[in-house]
């Protein structure tokens, strides 16, 4: 049975979407430009290459050809741990397109966050980029008995593929085309995992529908992406962030992307953007205010073509946005989503630009700031946020009590805290829980405040954010030593390099404060709110 495409109505307010009963997302967002004419068109620039629609669908029918070899079968779930190359929206693609449900998951993690997502997922089938095979090695120590294979994607970084199987090689015995997998728009099509205050990561379920209505939502109707746009996001396609701005949202028109395997500093952002000139930049808060400090970047500047730039992971220091604009002539539209509504919600729109603020609902989603006892809050006072759409994801796989705690009906409680303005205008105050965004990536203070008590000269942590600068929120510790150490220099550095070396980088403290005591309730508890700045 042949799987049709959607079709949005952008005249409406909001944009209406329908989908055909047979529906497969890979389709609508790849054969589809290749069967309508437009396969000569560039979908994708990585840093080895440029690659036609026609190029593109040639590899995704060949990672799902692959999989399918392997024993993959519809519903299955396949890991991706991988770096931001052509293969990586191939394989996401092509798992999509054999109805088999693929998992991007963070790159910049340690083994021990990869066997849990090996685990929780029952993965049949892992794919990593060579450069990160070492980690994986060492997370599949114990090997689970679900997992088929491990397939090994080159990079420009490189690195061994071990005893593991070559991608290439098993893509180069496909023999295209792809017959696709007759789902539905209600089907899983994919994972993402999203972290939690505590616990484990959640792994957030979405649909086939959910891509194109975000692109029907956001790609068109806040950012009008047309088919001679060339996006660049800083934000990997691991996150919901990154995925909707470098797959979802040009592939959904036919527009182009640029990807980059290497971490975003301003000097690889300046380069890719020099480069491949874009007419959209999607970055976090801290990257904007890194390039506007960079002294390269203000004597060669960035993309001549730059039309408008989206931000999203923190809130937006007014001053980043206002000297943004004024250096390079164009706006940053702040705004906030979340795995769990898979992209932006909430945000500032071309000719409406209010910086310090996160902007009115994109129109599809309707929101809510409610009291603490669930009742509806009024202009002016804070209160929690909540968020109907058709984008949220259907459930935590496996976490019952946190999917109940989360999606009420139709309702999704974001976790964080807002005040409405009279005119509508949503402005930010916080996380109900303790957790930070740093650098658009969720860090949980439990864990750094963890791995800082595991030191041996530590008795007692607490950690809380603190404005750097430039405005943005980082993590700031509070230790308690014990007795026979001194606190110091040396131990402020040693407990820095402490924590990175046993969680990723950007989660380790920029700052420690040596304290006698923490304060704490009568039950012992840590009053981090008093630590606040």
């Amino acid at each position: 049975m042949a799987c049709g495409y959607a079709s949005i109505d952008l005249t409406a307010s909001p944009p209406a979407i329908t989908f055909p009963s047979t529906y497969n997302a890979a389709v609508d967002l790849v054969d589809r430009h290749v069967a309508e004419g437009r396969g000569a068109r560039v979908a994708y620039h990585d840093d080895r290459g440029s690659y036609s629609y026609a190029e593109l669908s040639k590899r995704v029918d060949g990672a799902g050809q692959a999989l399918r070899a392997l024993g993959v079968a519809p519903e299955q779930r396949v890991l991706l741990v991988m770096l931001d190359t052509i293969d990586l929206p191939a394989l996401f693609l092509g798992a999509i397109k054999i109805g088999a449900v693929p998992v991007p998951v963070n790159t910049m993690l340690k083994p021990a966050d990869y066997a849990f997502f090996v685990r929780d997922s029952r993965a049949a089938v892992v794919v990593v980029s060579d450069a990160l095979v070492p980690a994986l090695d060492l997370a599949l120590a114990d090997r689970p008995p679900s997992l088929r294979a491990v397939v090994v994607a080159s990079s420009p970084h490189g690195g061994s593929s071990g005893p593991h199987l070559v991608l290439d090689e098993l893509t180069a015995r496909a023999v295209p085309p792809l017959e696709p997998f007759a789902a539905g728009p209600d089907d899983v099509a994919f994972w993402l995992y999203s972290s939690g205050s505590t616990g484990a990561p959640k792994g957030a379920i979405h649909l086939h529908a959910h891509l194109m209505r975000t692109a029907a939502l956001y790609g068109r109707g806040v950012l009008a992406i047309a088919p001679d746009d060339v996006v660049f996001s800083a934000a990997k396609l691991f996150f919901a962030y990154g995925l909707g701005n470098a797959l979802t949202f040009p592939l959904a028109v036919g527009a182009s992307a640029v990807l980059s395997a290497d971490r975003a500093t301003p000097a690889t952002v300046a380069r890719v953007m020099r480069a491949h000139r874009p007419t959209i930049f999607c970055g976090v808060p801290t990257l904007f205010a890194a390039l506007l400090a960079d002294s390269d970047v203000a004597a060669h500047g960035l993309s001549p073509s730059l039309r408008v730039s989206t931000s999203a992971g923190e809130g937006l220091p007014r001053h980043v946005g206002e000297a943004w604009r004024a250096r390079f002539g164009s706006d940053i539209l702040d705004g906030i989503g979340s795995t769990e509504l898979l992209h932006i919600f909430l945000s500032n729109r071309p000719g409406d630009v209010r910086y310090g603020t996160t902007g009115k609902p994109v129109p599809g989603y309707e929101l809510e700031l409610r009291a603490d006892d669930g009742t509806p809050v009024g202009d002016g006072a804070e209160g929690a946020l909540w968020v109907r759409g058709l984008t949220a994801c259907a459930g935590y796989w496996n976490q019952r009590a946190r999917s109940l705690a989360t999606f009420h009906g139709p309702w999704t409680a974001t976790g964080d805290r807002y005040r409405r303005d009279a005119e509508g205008y949503y402005t930010y105050c916080g996380r109900n829980d303790d957790m930070l965004k740093v650098g658009g990536i969720w860090v949980s203070l439990f864990e750094v405040e963890s791995a800082l008590a595991s030191h041996p000269a530590v008795l007692e942590a607490a950690v809380v954010g603190a404005p750097d600068g430039e405005g943005l929120i980082k993590p700031k510790a509070f230790v308690v030593i014990k007795s026979g150490h001194d606190a110091g220099e040396a131990l402020d550095g040693e407990l820095k390099r402490f924590v990175k070396e046993r969680l990723a980088p950007y989660k380790y403290p920029r700052w420690i404060e040596f304290v006698a005591e923490l304060p704490k309730t009568a039950t012992g508890k840590i009053q981090r709110f008093k630590l606040r700045p």
